[in-house]
Formats: C-alpha cells, structure tokens, sequence
C-alpha cells in the first residue's frame, strides 16, 4: 500500500463528457499548486506530517476530511522553460543577462533558477519558473495570468513566453474547447510575435528618426545648411 501525496490522472472524452482513469503518480506532481491554490492545503507540508505518522482528517496532518475540503475559486499553472517553439521546443542554455519576474494579487511563482546571471546548462531540466495564477472565475484567472506572463522579462536564452500567451488568449483555450491535440492542430499558436526589450526599442527609435525625422516634423521645409 502506498501512503502519501498521489496524483491521479484522467482524460475527459470530448464527445461523451466521459472521464477515462490513466494512472496514479505516487509523488507530488509539478501541478501541485494548482490544487493548493484552490484547496488551500500545503499539500508538501501535509505529505511531510503523513509521513510523520498523523492520519489524513486530523489537525496535525494539514489535510481535512474529504467531506471538509472545499473548492474555492480557479486556478491555472504555466510553465516557463527555455524550451525554444520555433525549433521543435529544443532547450536552449547559456546565462539569463536580465531578469524580470511577475507578482500581484493572485500570482503565485515557484522556481528559484531564474535571475539575473544564472548561467542555464543543457545538463538540466528546462524549467525556469511555474507560475500559477488564482482567481473567482475562469476568465479572471486568464486575464491575470496573461498579465503575469506580459510582465515577465528573460534575457539572454530562449524561452516560451509567447508561446504560453499565444495559448492562454486563444479562443479555444478561452471557451474550454480545446483538445489534446490542440497545438497540433493549431499551428498560428507558433507565429507569436517576439518581444523586444526597451534598449531594442529605444535603438530602433533612435534610428528612425535619425534617418527618417520626427514624426511631427516630417514634411516640413528643413532649414538650409550654412
């Protein structure tokens, strides 16, 4: 018998609404704080206690009765890994030469790889960052997930930041009709414009007006050179 933290996974058929049982994981899984967030249980403390010896619907355990747990709200996870879309998801490496990370109300970030000068090897895994975002409704938790992933600033390695926007502001994703093989079948999902940072911006900027004037100045009669 297994006693601790498992994840139990199902797939939904799209047609019947039927759920299908695939397997049980007898560890913690990567999606782990979703169920936290809408559970409310430290579910790495709980495990921690269980093992320790306190049964499941004690105090001491950190995990209520199954009749106590209540759902509260909804919640959505992102991964942000070095992991480059455009050429078939391979990891990049090299060092993060500027980092910038999201917070607010209802974002939750998990990793500790990322910063400034950390230096990513093809040694390990991807991920950088799990970023989870909890709010009331379905929508809201889009929205600010969106939002959380707009503020994020990685430099210096690829990473699937505007892959993950291009997902999460997708119509299908939006409306739950979305299947396994939804990135298969939608390939506008990997034509995301890439992000420029404020430098780039102010370079480009620069050079514009330097070759083609002001905007509001264009068309006027330029003075004579002495």
């Amino acid at each position: 018998s297994y006693i601790g933290a498992g994840t139990v996974e199902f797939l939904q058929d799209a047609d019947t609404g039927k759920f299908y049982f695939i397997e049980v994981n007898p560890r913690i899984q990567v999606e782990h704080t979703v169920t936290e967030q809408v559970t409310g249980i430290d579910i790495v403390k709980a495990q921690i206690h269980i093992l320790d010896g306190f049964a499941i619907g004690t105090p001491e355990s950190g995990v209520p009765a199954q009749k106590d747990i209540r759902l509260n709200g909804h919640a959505l996870q992102c991964r942000i890994t070095t992991e480059d879309p455009e050429h078939n998801f391979i990891p990049d490496y090299g060092r993060i030469t500027a980092y910038r990370g999201a917070t607010g109300f209802g974002i939750r970030l998990d990793g500790g790889t990322a910063y400034s000068g950390a230096v990513i090897t093809r040694f390990y895994d991807p991920l950088l960052e799990k970023v989870t975002a909890w709010a009331p409704t379905p929508a809201e938790t889009i929205a600010r997930m969106n939002r959380a992933l707009r503020e994020f600033r990685i430099r210096g390695v690829a990473t699937n930041l505007t892959f993950l926007e291009a997902i999460i502001n997708h119509p299908s994703f939006a409306d739950n009709s979305y299947t396994t093989k939804f990135i298969d079948t939608t390939p506008e999902l990997f034509a995301s414009v890439k992000r420029q940072d404020r430098a780039t911006k102010l370079l480009n900027y620069l050079a514009d007006v330097s070759v083609n004037g002001h905007p509001e100045t264009r068309g006027r009669p330029q003075p004579k050179a002495d």
